[in-house]
Formats: C-alpha cells, sequence, structure tokens
C-alpha cells in the first residue's frame, strides 16, 4: 500500500522509536508509555494498515505480517527514519522482529510477539478465525449487545488483562466493529494463526517480553521465543497479561528504554 496513508503521530525529540500496536487494535494503545520515552526519544505511534486511520489494503490484495512489514519499512523510508528503535506488542512484536532479521533497525524490543505458539495454541487461532467468520453473520446490534453482557466483559477482561479485577480493567470490552465481512480483524486472522517465526540472524540488541498472565499468547511461548532468537534479553513481566502497556505501562517503557541504551551503547553514542 501507499506508505504516505499510513496514519502516525509523534512527540518528543531524539532518536527515532517506533511504536507498533497488536492485532485489533491502534496507535492509542501506547498512550500510557508515551509520556515515559518522549523525553529521551522522537515517539512515533502508527496506526498499522486495516486499524485506526489506516485503510486496509483492497479486498483480493495480499494482506498478512510480512506484507504489513514491507508497508512500515515503506513507511519509515517515507520519513526519513533510518534504522529506528522498534517496539511492539503481538503482531507489532511479529512486525518488529521481521524488520529486525532485515537489518532496518537500531533495537528490537518485543512483547508477546505472535509466531512463537506451540501447535495447540495455533490450532485455537484457526478455531478463533472460524468462529470470527460466524460471527460476520449476526447482526451489528446484536454483536454490541452480546459484547455489552456481564459474562463477555467479564471473559474480554480476564483474556486482556492481567488483573481482571483491578479499577483500570473495569471498562474493558471486546469490539465487535472488527466482525464484519471483510474487516481487516477477520482477513488477518488466518495469517496470524499459520504465521510462525522462524530463526534467522538479528544484528541489533532485542529484548522479548511475555505477560506472565498472558492468557492470550501463553507464556510458554517465550520458551520458543528463546531458541530462535537465541540472542534475545528475555523478560518476565509478573502481573502483566497480552498488553502489558495497560497492565505496566512504567515497566514496558524500562525495557524499551534499557534495549534502546543498549543499542546505543553498542555504536558509541
Amino acid at each position: 500500500m501507499d506508505a504516505a496513508r499510513i496514519a502516525f503521530e509523534e512527540w518528543g525529540s531524539g532518536p527515532p522509536l517506533i511504536l507498533l500496536h497488536g492485532l485489533g487494535d491502534r496507535r492509542q494503545s501506547w498512550s500510557a508509555v508515551v509520556p515515559l520515552l518522549a523525553e529521551e526519544y522522537r515517539v512515533v505511534c502508527v496506526d498499522l494498515p486495516g486499524f485506526g486511520r489506516t485503510p486496509a489494503p483492497p479486498e483480493g490484495d495480499p494482506y498478512d505480517i510480512l506484507t504489513m512489514t514491507d508497508d512500515v519499512q515503506a513507511f519509515c523510508e517515507l520519513h526519513g527514519l533510518e534504522r529506528p528503535h522498534l517496539a511492539g506488542n503481538s503482531l507489532g512484536g511479529s512486525i518488529a522482529l521481521e524488520l529486525g532479521v532485515r537489518g532496518r533497525a537500531g533495537s528490537v524490543t518485543v512483547f508477546s510477539p505472535a509466531g512463537f505458539s506451540g501447535e495447540l495454541a495455533r490450532l485455537g487461532f484457526r478455531v478463533l478465525g472460524s468462529l470470527a467468520d460466524l460471527a460476520t453473520r449476526i447482526p451489528l446490534h446484536v454483536k454490541e449487545r452480546l459484547a455489552s453482557t456481564a459474562p463477555a466483559r467479564a471473559i474480554a477482561r480476564t483474556v486482556l488483562r492481567g488483573d481482571p479485577a483491578s479499577p483500570r480493567a473495569k471498562s474493558v470490552r471486546f469490539s465487535v466493529r472488527g466482525l464484519e465481512k471483510g474487516a481487516p480483524f477477520v482477513r488477518m486472522l488466518p495469517s496470524i494463526a499459520e504465521y510462525e517465526f522462524e530463526q534467522r540472524p538479528i544484528d541489533c540488541p532485542v529484548t522479548i517480553a511475555w505477560g506472565d498472565r498472558d492468557r492470550t499468547l501463553l507464556p510458554s511461548s517465550a520458551e520458543h521465543a528463546h531458541r530462535r532468537v537465541p540472542n534475545a534479553r528475555m523478560v518476565s513481566l509478573l502481573g502483566s497479561g497480552h498488553i502489558p502497556m495497560a497492565d505496566d505501562p512504567v515497566s514496558v517503557a524500562g525495557h524499551i528504554r534499557w534495549t534502546c541504551r543498549s543499542a546505543e551503547r553498542r555504536a558509541g553514542r
């Protein structure tokens, strides 16, 4: 797609740092982390293709993790962001790692990246893809009503937050607007289910962090990540779920900063 159509916001000044969100999310997922980093870095938050304010590729065009990686690479080239620091969550983490493989990153910090699940978890994503396809046939107002029920909200808090009982988790609910026929979320799910990160060299500092309460991409996936990215610094985020930027933004910012500084020390800055 045309990289000029990728929506983004930026704050601060210094070495560039790009933040990449997860599947079905948008750039605002990093809002609690940005102020903790913008004093040292030029922080750029993007809406990945199909999410937030960035349009998806037309129906029938390739649309998967590798094409999204191409799009983010083109975005960096368009805006003169040469080997920026990269941080990503889930889908965004996979894109950051793929850009690291291509030599396009100054450092890579990822949180629960896709591509390291065992076969059982991948089967679960295939089933989820089938359920999402079925959900496209249900009228939107019915889905909205179901998502607002107490049981559905409880499941959303359990799946998406490390501590479902925390005050910050009270407003969490599943978004059903992505469950329309041809919607980006539905189109991407099969790609996520089949994607597997293959071991290849990444010639920059890498941190892979996993929430110990991640119920979407299980913490056991970190074992596969450690084997396939052996130079990575592995971190367990105590008390965090699949979206640690919401559960513990201070720790998330700290790990990003640590990896960035490691790269800067290597470069002799």
